[in-house]
């Protein structure tokens, strides 16, 4: 567990609202590029580049992180970074993209896994609930019975994709207070730059595109303008908010309240797109929030301390009962 003194659930759902909206805008924005024959590794190195590039100047502010954090920026920039986009994508090309995306999510609930048998900490039952429901809502709102076919490779592919979102909240979490959390994600989006463009091949990338005019949602941007909204917003963004969630509420706990990504990702659909739900997908999606409203109170609502009696100084806070959950 990392050495943050309090929990704070206010603050912290409120970053993993903004995480969600953030996250979950990026298959709507990314979309006209895809429709316009852009390969999705091309839209996903374009997106991890971008952020690598704006966030440039915190990693040189911060580089003596590399020095004293080295094996967390480089697990950060394999796992959260490159390893869920090219293992996602990886697995939508051998199985259904609903199934991949439903084997995915299953991230936080081995998130719940670690925390339990290898950390060996309490598990909150309304974590527990929260995170059931919200899987069970995922399979709803996919409707993964709908062309439902068995790949083992890709079905291994979409589980590693599961672990990597995995290692986001873990590490998330274990960035504690002598990290900056914005220059983890500076020098984690530079790895996976290098990692992603060895997979993606971006000098093969169809830049002409960047240049002419898209469709979202009646209004008609330039190329240029959605793959910035993706780096910063969709990346950046998402990637500080989440993790400033995750040390707010705790790993299994932000995973949880994680899911309310894909319902944001299916209303912004639904508003830019004209995406539509069925009446199971409806049903899926309230289902989702409602396990996403019971993870979230297992976290205090206002932050405790408790006085070290044994060791610490009386300065010194030890932590919370709610970093055991």
């Amino acid at each position: 567990m990392s050495a943050h003194s309090t929990r704070h659930r206010p603050t912290g759902l409120a970053f993993a609202l903004l995480a969600a909206l953030a996250f979950g805008g990026s298959g709507v924005f990314a979309r006209p590029l895809l429709d316009a024959g852009m390969d999705p590794l091309h839209v996903t190195w374009l997106r991890v580049a971008g952020a690598a590039l704006i966030l440039l100047p915190v990693a040189l502010r911060h580089r003596d992180l590399v020095r004293r954090r080295p094996l967390l920026l480089l697990a950060y920039g394999v796992f959260p970074m490159a390893g869920v986009q090219a293992l996602y994508f990886a697995a939508v090309a051998r199985i259904p993209v609903g199934i991949a995306l439903l084997l995915e999510f299953l991230g936080p609930v081995l998130v719940l896994l670690w925390v339990r048998v290898v950390r060996k900490d309490r598990v909150s039952p309304a974590a527990i609930i929260g995170v059931v429901l919200a899987v069970a809502g995922l399979g709803l709102l996919l409707e993964v019975w709908a062309g439902m076919r068995l790949d083992a490779i890709g079905v291994g592919l979409a589980l590693g994709a599961a672990a990597a979102q995995a290692a986001f909240f873990l590490l998330g979490d274990a960035v504690g207070e002598d990290a900056d959390p914005l220059a983890v994600i500076a020098f984690g989006a530079l790895i996976a730059t290098v990692l992603l463009g060895i997979l993606s091949r971006p000098w093969n990338l169809p830049w002409n595109l960047m240049a002419h005019s898209h469709d979202l949602g009646g209004l008609t941007l330039p190329g240029w303008a959605l793959a910035l909204w993706l780096a910063l917003v969709c990346t950046a963004i998402a990637y500080f908010a989440g993790v400033s969630a995750i040390k707010r509420l705790s790993p299994q706990v932000a995973g949880g309240v994680a899911y309310l990504e894909v319902v944001t990702a299916i209303v912004m659909a639904w508003i830019l797109l004209g995406e539509s739900l069925n009446a199971t997908q409806l049903v899926g999606a309230v289902v989702i929030v409602t396990g996403a409203f019971i993870a979230q109170i297992a976290v205090p609502s206002t932050p405790e301390t408790v006085p070290d009696q044994a060791t610490e100084p009386a300065t010194r806070q030890v932590r919370p009962p709610s970093e055991h959950h």
